[in-house]
């Protein structure tokens, strides 16, 4: 379309994350289709994150620009490059060649989920030997090699990105003979959905090795604070594998609607090894198993389980006194974002399960989680 409507030469600027040579791919478009006008491609990837994306836009860490090693390709990279000159500084603009801007944005989401998968794997470890996640991530943190970021433990990392760049980087790792290397970053995946197979199994087993015909309300269906994005999030694997033990679910999310919650529940996903990853639920199961509310109080009244699957900020403020009252005893909660005080939960009455967190005495007592 570009070439079909270019009158003048043209600097094509590749935005989307994209499989590594894209632009080549671009390029030989553009230049058998060129009529005589001249056409340099751009990548410049996005590096901006879900609820902080306007301030990642304002004070990014860096821009990547790579352009092609010509003096044609480097006059275009310079355009790009005084475009972003107006608002970040100069220190911040990265130059790289095509390849390497296009690898760049897959390798630094790969690195981290990476690091998710590293303190979800330890979370499992934590468990079993009564350490806690939090107190080993903060000290592991503190390393200034390592730093703070992404070392949460949680029920599972999801979004748009990670597992498409990821299996994206596998991909491109087969195709040019380097079965080992796709096979490292494979294991971060498998250690995701490890993470949401746990998550579901210690629910399963804490509550008497059944969950047919109980309630349990999920609370939070995005992927994460402060987005109604639903792509890749762990509570479709979660609810899927509940699902299967004949569960009744009750959802409550500020932000999703019931629409996007039934499509993502009755949608077929890529199976790819995954220990989670079921067949689609039917529309007729999402309707007679599945409800959603607008109200959190409503979601947990009768519950006999709750699941916190995002860490939005107003599950930290809810009642649990009252919804303790409103529930079926004994009362479960299990936290998948760590995102509440266990301590005061207990304290309140309900038996609880936070990841990589020392196990209440309760589960203790419990059969082993697979």
């Amino acid at each position: 379309m570009i070439a079909d409507v270019a009158k003048s030469d043209k600097i094509v600027v590749e935005k989307s994350t994209v499989p590594v040579k894209t632009a080549a791919a671009i390029e030989k478009i553009l230049t058998h289709n060129s009529k005589g006008i001249n056409f340099q491609i751009l990548s410049n990837p996005e590096f901006l994150a879900e609820g902080t994306a306007i301030e990642d836009l304002f004070k990014p860490d860096r821009v990547l620009i790579g352009g092609r090693e010509t003096p044609e390709g480097q006059k275009a990279v310079k355009a790009l490059k005084d475009v972003y000159a107006n608002w970040v500084p100069e220190d911040r603009i990265l130059t790289t060649n095509l390849w390497s801007a296009e690898l760049s944005k897959l390798a630094a989401n790969a690195f981290l989920a990476q690091r998710i998968s590293s303190v979800n794997a330890i979370s499992a470890l934590c468990e079993a030997t009564g350490a806690n996640v939090a107190e080993v991530a903060y000290a592991v943190g503190k390393d200034s090699r390592i730093g703070p970021k992404f070392l949460n433990a949680s029920v599972g990392f999801g979004g748009s990105c990670f597992q498409k760049d990821i299996l994206n980087l596998v991909y491109i790792c087969e195709c040019n003979g380097l079965p080992e290397v796709a096979n490292y970053w494979k294991q971060v995946i498998k250690i995701n959905d490890y993470q949401k197979s746990r998550f579901v199994n210690r629910v399963v087993s804490s509550m008497f090795n059944t969950v047919s015909g109980k309630k349990i309300a999920v609370l939070g269906f995005a992927f994460k604070k402060d987005t109604g994005d639903t792509r890749e999030t762990a509570a479709i694997d979660v609810c899927k594998g509940l699902l299967g033990d004949k569960v009744k679910i009750s959802i409550y999310d500020p932000q999703v609607t019931e629409d996007q919650i039934q499509r993502d529940l009755t949608m077929n996903k890529f199976d790819w090894d995954h220990p989670i990853h079921l067949q689609p639920v039917s529309p007729t199961t999402t309707v007679k198993q599945v409800s959603v509310t607008w109200d959190a109080y409503e979601a947990t009244k009768g519950a006999h389980g709750i699941c916190i699957l995002t860490e939005w900020v107003e599950f930290k403020t809810l009642d649990y006194k009252k919804i303790h009252d409103s529930m079926q005893k004994p009362a479960f909660l299990f936290d998948g974002r760590n995102a509440i005080d266990a301590e005061k939960m207990r304290e309140i009455g309900f038996i609880v399960y936070s990841i990589g967190k020392p196990l209440d005495p309760w589960l203790k007592d419990m059969p082993a989680v697979a």
